[in-house]
């Protein structure tokens, strides 16, 4: 009972795409009517707590991504020159997120998400500064795409599947295709809750 637009897919700086052309797809979004942007990333976990599979709520962000794709001219049109990043992912969506994932008996997790370039994944010392900054969980996109939502007053909700463990004692490495295999694993209770979220807006 609800219009929503989805997205196949992301553009990634890694990929050799500038910031404006990552989030060009948002400005899209909202010119053709979107009032609420869901965004989903895979994500390496951090805190040690977290288990391969799990579901992260972003609360909040740390960017050591690419440049701010608000640098350079701004367009007023589209939104303030210095937007507030004090509350970038709402917390009555929060809210009502963990009120649908308790519903339906779904861990949910909370907590900081990193973004950093890639595409090669972090080194061990790199995860434990990531884990002393006060990360819970990295991976390689959706900060960009978050500035440009709050630049237009875009209301945002996050959620990050635990694809991979970074903080880990033996010697395993990680590799693309058990974070794609992670991923498609999460994939039912992700379904249910953004379904349920998506109804209820």
């Amino acid at each position: 009972g609800k219009k929503f637009v989805a997205m196949a897919g992301r553009f990634h700086y890694n990929g050799g795409y500038t910031s404006e052309q990552t989030t060009f797809p948002i400005r899209v979004l909202k010119f053709l009517g979107i009032d609420t942007l869901l965004v989903s990333n895979a994500a390496g976990g951090v805190n040690p707590s977290f288990k391969v599979g799990e579901l992260m709520i972003i609360t909040d962000h740390i960017s050591q991504l690419a440049p701010n794709p608000l640098i350079g001219k701004n367009y007023k049109e589209l939104g303030p020159r210095f937007p507030d990043m004090s509350e970038p992912y709402k917390k009555y969506l929060i809210k009502k997120m963990k009120t649908i994932a308790a519903e339906k008996n779904i861990n949910v997790r909370e907590g900081v998400y990193v973004a950093v370039t890639g595409p090669t994944f972090e080194t061990r010392a790199e995860y434990k500064m990531i884990l002393t900054l006060g990360g819970d969980a990295v991976g390689m996109s959706t900060v960009q795409e978050v500035i440009t939502a709050v630049h237009m007053w875009l209301p945002v909700l996050a959620i990050s599947v635990i694809t991979d463990v970074g903080i880990r004692e033996d010697e395993n490495v990680i590799t693309h295709e058990e974070v794609l295999q992670a991923a498609k694993e999460a994939e039912p209770n992700f379904k249910a809750l953004i379904c349920e979220l998506i109804a209820q807006l």
